[in-house]
């Protein structure tokens, strides 16, 4: 897959985002969405991740926390990537399966719904 770089890349997560359903989105609280080259051990194994505390274990989770983040790793989602259009349904998934897992969603269940 080509490369793309990190603004162009970008575009693509929020191009994608956006056609996320609403109902998928609209109960996102305190969460951001970012994009990094690589994760921290600089693996290319690494697609997404949530930084955060999920809806179910948030008891205690109030006004002024900093917000939770859902990261996309581009040189990981690029290495595995055909071509453009692989390359935004790869996005696609991995942005659900990170706002699942901000849902309370863990891998099994992903696993069992196909987006594992």
């Amino acid at each position: 897959m080509q490369t793309l770089n990190s603004e162009e890349f970008e575009k693509l997560v929020v191009a994608e985002l956006d056609l996320l359903p609403d109902e998928m989105v609209d109960g996102l609280e305190n969460v951001v969405f970012v994009t990094e080259d690589r994760p921290e051990d600089g693996s290319l194994d690494l697609l997404g991740l949530y930084d955060g505390v999920d809806l179910t274990r948030r008891d205690n989770y109030g006004f002024g926390e900093l917000p939770d983040r859902i990261i996309l790793y581009r040189e990981p989602l690029l290495s595995i990537a055909k071509d453009l259009e692989d390359l935004k349904d790869q996005i696609h998934v991995t942005l659900v399966h990170e706002i699942a897992h901000y849902f309370g969603i863990d891998d099994d269940e992903l696993h069992d719904l196909g987006w594992g």
